[in-house]
């Protein structure tokens, strides 16, 4: 290994990137890390400019959800770490590769409560996997690469690496890390063998989809492997792009408000077969769909992370794999003979399109509903369609199919201002790929700001602002459980479609559902970021039943 030139700290730690085959990076720029900011000038890494922490850290996680390796960030010290904290969540609880890179105080200046100091091992380490702080120029090849490993490995994750000042200014002789890979862990063959004697020997199997450490092919072998054991598939909750949606074995999502048909196929399973995902809160119905510890269908978990294995539920068999690993080990697996389901996956997949074609009447000019069902026949299959967290996603859970990999960008976190940066970062990524973000009136101004970044860059996505003038889920629960004493969830809106030519985008406003087709069309031909600003009643607040507030919205 050869040994470079002496260079500053943060000439070290760019060249590394650069050896990791980072090709974009987001920040919003700090002193703290002027050095490193220099190094990015002259290296041959996009830096995208954006205009709060919170919408950087949450590109940086939709590059780890789109490629597969970690998603790179850089704010400053104290708010600018605290805002970021927002991506740092969504990748812990999604499972997605992501470092964020954070200036820091002076070595000599800590523990004096220095200008924006904070500890950052103690801030982040229990929402990373990993928190550090270098402090000698000559540790960055090995600490990155280090990052690099622990967030790709096993159970993907975000780490957070705190960079002194004057660090970054000193100078070291050091050699760059290898590229890092992360290690793939296989099934045994005894594995293998004991998934075809289990399912051999099942009535009613089933298999659901989730995590991360997907590839494409990956997915297209899991669907192969349905088709030739007839098993219906289901996906995890915020996970629907793991398989084509028109694929006839396909059985739905589980999340919130999942189809009672598929819910009761779950129930009624002896074999579940869960690839990827760990059925958390919402996929699994608030720990509902299955017994815990040991649920009552024997259970099979694939998963990359050891102590995911038997963490909520305790397996009848238990699998350290990644998913791609697992469906590359089942490609050649066929069953024995006749499989005692045969055609359940047939009704499963009826099923599925019974419960999402057509949208129910809801209250008011704007058929929401409506026009999800024109959007998922209008945009292309690759299109990534983006979302954050609010009852406005339950209509895109419900009606849009996705037919793509990784063509849904959303937080299972459930963290709001998601969809906007999502959409600009996958833009930037895929410019030749349609990308639309949904959003709420609420969700849609907790990032609203990256907007600006999309016109920057010339990323001509669609943003929909589902506005009902309020905080529409908490609402929804306010009424349910507190009626007629609203507080805390009534909104006085701007127009945002004012708001889109305010930034040099394009903008239009729709109160009624046959004006959303041809305005969806000028969006896409204007060549510009757009939004559409969509009005819809305050009663319609839930995909599955109309809303009567007891107080006027």
């Amino acid at each position: 290994m050869t040994i470079r030139n002496t260079r500053t700290g943060g000439q070290i730690l760019i060249d590394q990137l650069v050896a990791q085959g980072v090709d974009r990076v987001t920040c919003v720029p700090g002193e703290s890390y002027l050095a490193a900011l220099d190094a990015l000038h002259d290296s041959p890494i996009d830096v995208v400019i954006c205009r709060a922490e919170g919408g950087a850290a949450m590109m940086a996680e939709a590059y780890g959800k789109l490629t597969g390796r970690p998603g790179i960030c850089f704010v400053t010290r104290g708010p600018g770490a605290t805002n970021a904290s927002h991506g740092v969540h969504i990748a812990m609880q999604d499972s997605t590769p992501m470092i964020l890179f954070v200036g820091q105080v002076d070595t000599g200046m800590r523990e004096r409560e220095a200008f924006q100091e904070l500890d950052y091992k103690a801030v982040f380490g229990t929402m990373a996997k990993w928190a550090v702080e270098i402090d000698r120029p000559d540790r960055i090849p090995e600490l990155v690469a280090r990052a690099f490993r622990i967030a790709m490995q096993g159970r993907p994750g975000p780490v957070v690496i705190a960079l002194p000042e004057n660090m970054l200014t000193e100078t070291a002789a050091v050699a760059d890390a290898m590229r890092i890979e992360p290690a793939v862990s296989w099934p045994a063959p005894a594995d293998i063998e004991q998934v075809s004697a289990m399912l051999a020997s099942a009535k009613a199997p089933l298999v659901i989809l989730g995590g991360s450490r997907w590839s494409d092919e990956a997915t297209k072998s899991i669907a192969r492997f349905a088709e030739r054991f007839d098993l219906p598939v289901a996906t995890s909750f915020r996970r629907a792009s793991l398989i084509d949606a028109d694929h006839s074995h396909y059985a739905g999502d589980l999340g919130i408000g999942p189809s009672p048909r598929l819910k009761a196929r779950i129930d009624n399973a002896d074999v579940i077969l869960l690839i990827g995902g760990r059925m958390s809160e919402m996929p699994s119905s608030s720990y509902t769909l299955f017994d815990i510890p040991t649920p009552k269908q024997k259970l099979i978990h694939v998963h990359p992370g050891s102590e995911e294995l038997g963490r909520i539920y305790q397996p009848e068999l238990a699998i350290q794999a990644t998913p791609a690993a697992f469906a590359a080990a089942v490609e050649t697996l066929k069953p024995a003979g006749p499989v005692a389901w045969k055609g359940e996956a047939a009704k499963a997949h009826a099923d599925y399109l019974a419960w999402t074609d057509k949208a129910r009447e809801l209250p008011g000019t704007f058929q929401y509903g409506q026009v999800m069902t024109w959007l998922r026949d209008r945009l292309p299959k690759d299109a990534i369609v983006c979302n954050g967290a609010g009852n406005y996603a339950g209509w895109i859970h419900r009606h849009h199919r996705f037919h793509s990999f990784a063509s849904q960008l959303a937080p299972t976190s459930g963290s709001m201002g998601y969809g906007v940066p999502a959409a600009v970062l996958a833009k930037r990524q895929f410019p030749d790929r349609v990308v639309v973000a949904f959003a709420g009136d609420g969700c849609f101004l907790m990032n609203g700001q990256e907007f600006a970044t999309a016109v920057q860059y010339d990323a001509p996505l669609v943003v929909i602002v589902v506005d009902n003038s309020q905080y529409g889920t908490i609402r929804m629960h306010q009424e349910r459980d507190y009626p007629g004493r609203v507080v805390g969830t009534q909104l006085k809106n701007p127009d945002f479609a004012m708001y889109a030519k305010a930034f040099g985008g394009h903008g239009e406003r729709v109160e009624r559902t046959e004006e959303f087709a041809p305005a969806f069309e000028r969006a896409l031909a204007s060549g510009k970021p757009s939004i559409l600003h969509c009005i819809i009643d305050p009663r319609a607040i839930s995909v599955g039943k109309d809303f009567a507030p007891a107080v006027k919205a």
